[in-house]
């Protein structure tokens, strides 16, 4: 994860990896619900994942803890650019899929409503580099851009064990 300064004002975060198969593969974990929900989420966690993957569609996940707890998020496809590029937004979620505060579970402030996040994957000889970035992270607390980065790298150890197991055609 690096933390980086954009225009002297805005943080952005900018976690990265490669992973060792092509770019293709891991466009079909990230953008179908069946894979996606087989390695999204922290170490431990399950989910549930439903994408309407078009630009203005809409997808809604749950991540239940170890302990039974469902963390529910959502947003919307911004730009749509396979197998290289998707632009969306990032919020908490209800059950039903709404947008809540992070105060929903527990969170105080700091966490902006609604995050522009791009992922984006390079053909790296057969590999993929991976990269995601959230726009603005400036007024988050240090202690929520730790958790993230804990999770998202836990969730990326599960992509990586998912993806070194899987034959995707």
């Amino acid at each position: 994860m690096d933390i980086q300064l954009k225009n002297n004002e805005k943080q952005e975060l900018v976690m990265s990896r490669i992973f060792s198969v092509p770019r293709e593969n891991v466009w079909k974990a990230w953008t179908e619900p069946d894979r996606a929900k087989e390695w999204w989420g922290p170490k431990y966690f399950t989910a549930v994942i439903l994408i309407d993957l078009r630009v203005g569609g809409k997808y809604v996940n749950c991540m239940r803890s170890p302990d039974g707890i469902d963390y529910w998020g959502t947003g919307v496809y911004k730009e749509i650019s396979p197998p290289g590029r998707l632009v969306l937004t990032d919020s908490f979620a209800d059950e039903k899929g709404n947008v809540v505060s992070a105060a929903y579970y527990g969170m105080d402030i700091g966490f902006p409503m609604e995050s522009l996040v791009t992922v984006t994957l390079d053909d790296v000889d057969g590999k993929t580099g991976f990269t995601m970035k959230y726009d603005d992270v400036s007024a988050m607390k240090d202690e929520y851009l730790q958790g993230m980065k804990q999770s998202w790298n836990e969730s990326f150890d599960k992509l990586e064990e998912y993806l070194s197991r899987q034959e995707i055609s």
